[in-house]
């Protein structure tokens, strides 16, 4: 077995060199802190330190499940994840599809104009919708002064912030998608599209019969992903884009949010991570639990 394992690496050694320095990362920033999550089963003291410090077990899980916001921020966390998931799928590849039906002269200005989004912050995107939503001067209340209607204080008025925090979040985050899904169907074998156009199929027919069962796999790899982060936010979507406005937090406040400024006011690190393991066990058990669906549907589409 040793033997078998020691002539796979000289075979690939230069594959595994390239990917040491990605290891290296993975390993220094994402499994080395781990050992921290015992903070969340201690009263954590900075002079004891993380050994040091009282054994408490669950209570700093408490303050979270006993709070007067935890069905708010769970079950706005899950349903604008939820909706985030079921968009980005459907616009994201009906986009990729029609990128990939027009000139190449024009797709890369196309891809720009998708994908530049993407990479603002949030703090700017949150200038720019403050812009558009300012009560004096938003472009959305010059609108409505030019058709004769009242402004309205967007920020102090919370059933208008589940349609714009949805409609924010697919406007930057849309276009990475896209491009992925795109590039699966550059992926795909012309000669399946050749054959059914000899066969007189049209465009829908191609789309129906070739693209979406070709592109199912790399569609089920991203929803499992997906739904892995199902009890986590951006928080910089939904802190920045509202501007922390308190009117707001009961369409607007999430999991991160709401630990942040538990954090920010009582100072104790030890909820915080009980929060965050606790999303990542609920992450955890969703990434398997979708894989064991998607599995028991069709095995070849499951991710092991």
């Amino acid at each position: 077995m040793l033997k078998t394992e020691w002539k796979h690496f000289k075979r690939n050694r230069e594959l595994f060199v390239m990917s040491l320095p990605a290891i290296l990362y993975k390993l220094i920033f994402n499994y080395l802190p781990m050992i921290g999550l015992v903070i969340a089963f201690k009263n954590y003291r900075y002079d004891l330190g993380i050994w040091g410090s009282e054994w408490v077990g669950f209570k700093n899980f408490q303050f979270f499940f006993k709070s007067d916001a935890a069905f708010t921020v769970t079950r706005n966390t899950i349903l604008y994840n939820v909706s985030f998931i079921l968009l980005t799928l459907v616009i994201a590849l009906t986009l990729s599809i029609l990128l990939n039906e027009i000139s190449r002269k024009w797709i890369k200005l196309h891809q720009t104009v998708l994908f530049l989004p993407y990479f603002l912050s949030w703090v700017v995107v949150g200038y720019v919708v403050f812009g558009f939503l300012d009560h004096q001067n938003g472009f959305m209340n010059v609108i409505l002064g030019m058709f004769g209607q009242e402004a309205i204080k967007w920020y102090e008025q919370a059933q208008y912030w589940p349609f714009i925090i949805v409609l924010t979040q697919i406007w930057k985050a849309v276009g990475f998608s896209t491009l992925i899904y795109y590039a699966g169907i550059l992926s795909i074998d012309s000669s399946y599209y050749e054959a059914a156009r000899i066969d007189g199929a049209s465009k829908w027919q191609m789309i129906r019969r070739i693209t979406l069962p070709l592109l199912t796999p790399l569609i089920v790899i991203l929803f499992i992903v997906d739904v892995g982060k199902i009890f986590r936010s951006d928080f910089g979507l939904f802190y920045f884009i509202p501007n922390d406005t308190s009117f707001l937090y009961n369409a607007t406040d999430v999991i991160d949010t709401y630990v942040y400024r538990s954090l920010k006011v009582v100072g104790d690190i030890g909820m915080s991570t009980a929060i965050g393991l606790y999303q990542a066990v609920i992450g955890f058990v969703l990434v398997l639990l979708a894989n064991w669906v998607i599995k028991k549907i069709n095995e070849d589409n499951a991710l092991w």
